[in-house]
């Protein structure tokens, strides 16, 4: 039986052909805007949150995921970054200066929010030991390129969807504990800043014939 003759059956009145003609943007939870930019984006994912979290009571789960999830945002609000979404146990963010390649503004903003991140790390724990909640650590991961911008109704906040996104979800995992790594299309960009060590990693399987770079960042001293 064909999926029309079984949604017929379901609905004999039903107009399968004209289904999608007749839908407005509305109808969809994602609408794609046509547009495409370059950012640079970046993902903090907390490390072993699951076992973290699995004593905790829903009332203190919430307290302690609003105290990192809000910590980090004003982290990256600070440096001129905008949050995307949550993700998991992560938040997304992308740098609108660093949409103009020209400009090193988007990318040092990018690069020093990555750090202060990590450098936030025990004046969060000490945010979550005050409420009696347990210390965390993060990895940190940032990349740059093309996207897909995305319009989801009822919502102001910007949603995106492309390669620098994925990657920064891949390669997190490769970043030490409260340590930051950045993939190889960002440091094409960034690899003649000055005040900034970058150290070649073993890159990410992509399935091909070669991996994709990735580096630790780190100040230099």
């Amino acid at each position: 039986m064909s999926k029309r003759e079984m949604l017929s059956q379901v609905s004999p009145d039903l107009d399968t052909k004209n289904i999608r003609a007749e839908m407005k943007p509305s109808d969809y939870f994602v609408a794609f805007s046509g547009l495409t930019k370059s950012y640079c984006v970046g993902l903090v994912d907390i490390i072993t949150s699951t076992q973290i979290t699995a004593s905790l009571g829903s009332e203190k789960m919430s307290r302690f995921y609003e105290i990192f999830l809000n910590s980090i945002s004003q982290i990256v609000s600070r440096f001129g970054g905008s949050v995307i979404k949550n993700v998991g146990d992560g938040i997304l963010y992308y740098f609108p200066e660093s949409s103009k390649p020209n400009r090193k503004f988007g990318f040092l903003a990018c690069l020093e929010c990555d750090l202060a991140v990590c450098e936030a790390q025990n004046k969060i724990c000490q945010k979550l030991r005050e409420e009696n909640l347990p210390c965390l650590d993060f990895r940190v991961s940032s990349d740059y390129g093309n996207v897909v911008l995305c319009n989801v109704p009822d919502s102001s906040q910007t949603d995106m969807m492309g390669p620098p996104l994925n990657m920064c979800t891949k390669i997190n995992q490769l970043a030490s504990p409260n340590g930051v790594v950045i993939g190889g299309d960002l440091h094409e960009v960034v690899r003649h800043f000055d005040d900034y060590d970058f150290k070649s990693m073993k890159g990410f399987d992509l399935g091909f014939k070669y991996s994709y770079a990735v580096y630790s960042l780190t100040r230099k001293e």
